[in-house]
């Protein structure tokens, strides 16, 4: 089975303080104190004054900018500020992924949530202060009027505009869990 992002994460910080022999906190500071502003800047300095390989160096900078600190309640609270009429929408989404399979991830970001299975298969977005977007990853399905398609190259093969947790009907819920089976 997949492993969780959580994990995932937890592996590489591992990983990333037995190459170096010090914790994550450590590298934290010495990013911090370095003066350096820009993530390129930060990434070049661990990489050539401490022996980094890239994705140790990504990893150190943006724990410096507190990507991993967030709890993820406290992103999802976050999209919706401003928004709660909203909410409910994203509820009855999150409701329905939890019934497809035991496998379901849900994985909040800053300004948005995935579902994943061994990959992701929908993201759900506050898009506006009156809308929510469903993106789906639903890859050779044809479009409808409702179900529209996104430009090649992006995760979300089609979007879903909805604007109320009672649009969260049969036919979103069916496209959903095809987006489900497929991943």
């Amino acid at each position: 089975m997949a492993k969780t992002q959580e994990e995932l994460l937890a592996s590489h910080i591992a990983g990333m303080e037995a190459k170096t022999g010090k914790p994550l906190a450590h590298w934290v500071k010495v990013v911090q104190s370095s003066g350096l502003e820009k993530h390129g800047e930060q990434v070049k300095m661990l990489k050539e004054a401490h022996g980094f390989g890239h994705g140790h160096a990504n990893l150190v900078c943006q724990a410096a900018k507190g990507r991993f600190e967030a709890d993820e309640d406290d992103m999802l609270e976050g999209q919706y500020k401003g928004k709660e009429g909203l909410r409910p929408i994203y509820d009855a989404l999150e409701a329905f992924a939890k019934t497809l399979g035991g496998d379901v991830e849900i994985a909040p970001k800053k300004t948005s949530v995935a579902f994943r299975r061994s990959k992701n298969f929908a993201v759900v977005t506050p898009a506006t202060k009156s809308r929510v977007d469903l993106g789906l990853n639903l890859k050779g399905e044809n479009g409808t009027m409702r179900l529209a398609e996104e430009k090649t190259g992006s995760m979300c093969t089609h979007k879903i505009k909805l604007q109320a947790a009672e649009e969260v009907d049969d036919e979103v819920k069916a496209w959903l869990k095809a987006a489900y089976e497929r991943a």
